[in-house]
């Protein structure tokens, strides 16, 4: 079995891709292109060397401008959106807060959340934390 060694570079480039589609993150996607501009320079029967020469430089060069390029574009979650804004507030315990097996319910404003987490050993029915 004779495999071209671009096969292999766009082999490498679609399993970067799909770990990039299972990561939390945006970081596999710039190295998925750069094996993908190393198939390229393969497919144009380039040396070795120059392919991993493209692949690390292309890789390389992407990461650093999408990282600038992501910090100017993603705006910082403004405060009171989300969880974040019941920091600080009151609710009525629902179902008593039981922390070691992170069991319980809670009432804030017109909403009810699971209660856990923090430290101690919980909250009974009916009290407010």
């Amino acid at each position: 079995m004779n495999v071209e060694i671009w096969v292999l570079w766009l082999i490498l480039a679609a399993i970067l891709m799909i770990g990039e589609v299972f990561s939390a993150g945006f970081f596999l996607f710039w190295f998925s292109i750069g094996a993908a501009a190393a198939g390229l320079a393969a497919l144009l029967d380039a040396h070795e060397a120059v392919q991993l020469v493209v692949f690390i430089v292309v890789s390389g060069v992407l990461f650093v401008t999408g990282k600038k390029f992501a910090k100017r574009v993603t705006k910082e979650q403004p405060p009171g959106i989300g969880a974040d804004r019941f920091i600080g507030g009151i609710g009525i315990v629902l179902e008593e807060i039981n922390l070691p097996v992170n069991t319980g319910k809670i009432r804030l404003n017109q909403e009810s959340w699971r209660g856990g987490g923090g430290k101690g050993g919980g909250v009974s029915r009916g009290g407010a934390g």
